[in-house]
């Protein structure tokens, strides 16, 4: 569970990858990026209430 910080930075990390692979500027993917701090902030509160709320 400690571990789950790392999320973030390794799907950044593939989803720039991605971007280098086929050529894609990362002005043009920067919608990921969105998508990836929403995606893990909202899994991350969602943890935080879990654990507020079983103990």
């Amino acid at each position: 569970m400690a571990r789950l910080f790392l999320l973030p930075f390794l799907l950044a990390l593939g989803w720039t990858i991605y971007l280098s692979y086929y050529r894609i500027s990362l002005y043009q993917g920067r919608k990921g990026y969105y998508w990836i701090i929403a995606g893990t902030g909202i899994m991350a509160m969602f943890f935080g209430l879990m654990l507020w709320l079983t103990h």
